[in-house]
């Protein structure tokens, strides 16, 4: 079953889609993950990644709960707000109304993050209880400073027809992501596509000898996993670490 979910962060109302399996329920509940999505992306993600994902987890009996930040999608708020702390707190209160949905196991709330997505996994793994933490090729705070070309903007920049406010580069300084995912102890799975030019496969490398997490790397793939391919991979992947 798909049931729209909404809940409020700060005033604004965020918008998600829930999806709950058919199959008969643990004693305990339910578990479930939280996706998160990447910078300018949706619920949705590239060629519906997240989508697809969260329907086949249903059908093998794990709920999902796939929302727009603030300022994204159809989610209240406007991009120009965005920043990183921002999305942590939505994915926080996304994890607390996951785990207060009847018919939820509190105890087995598990992340999925993509790209900008992943970085904010990992920041907010301890406010959401996370059991455990999926990322796909996950940002970092200097990685995403990139697009500054060596220069804070003074006030609301254009980035492709998205209003990137300044808040959003002054904010990234105040996160040490690795520091937060050496300090997580659940379990950790990175996945990272080899030719990634978005977020570099050494991005991956240095999460990983930083911390407990496994990696494992998809030969030739890019950042959005772009082939039938790459995603059947990443799938077949990510249901054996999430299930």
């Amino acid at each position: 079953m798909e049931t729209w979910a909404t809940f409020a962060v700060g005033g604004q109302k965020i918008h998600g889609m829930l999806h709950l399996p058919d199959t008969p329920r643990p004693e305990a509940g339910f578990p479930s993950v939280v996706f998160l999505h990447g910078f300018t992306g949706s619920r949705s993600e590239h060629h519906r990644l997240f989508v697809l994902l969260a329907r086949r987890l249903a059908q093998l009996g794990v709920a999902a709960l796939r929302f727009d930040y603030r300022g994204n999608g159809d989610s209240e708020g406007d991009f120009s707000e965005m920043t990183v702390t921002r999305n942590v707190e939505d994915a926080v209160h996304a994890a607390e109304y996951l785990r207060n949905y009847p018919g939820i196991d509190p105890l087995q709330v598990r992340v999925l993050g993509f790209s900008m997505g992943g970085l904010t996994a990992i920041l907010a793994a301890a406010g959401m209880q996370a059991e455990r933490l999926l990322l796909w090729a996950p940002a970092a705070p200097e990685g995403m400073m990139r697009m500054l070309n060596g220069k804070i903007p003074a006030t609301t920049t254009d980035f492709g027809g998205w209003p990137l406010g300044r808040n959003y580069f002054l904010d990234l300084a105040k996160h040490d992501s690795r520091k937060a995912l050496a300090a997580y102890a659940g379990p950790v799975l990175i996945l990272q596509g080899e030719k990634d030019e978005a977020v570099p496969p050494k991005t991956a490398i240095q999460y990983a000898e930083n911390s407990r997490a496994d990696l494992v790397v998809l030969p030739d793939a890019d950042h959005i996993f772009g082939s039938f391919q790459w995603t059947d991979w990443v799938f077949e992947r990510s249901i054996q670490f999430l299930i």
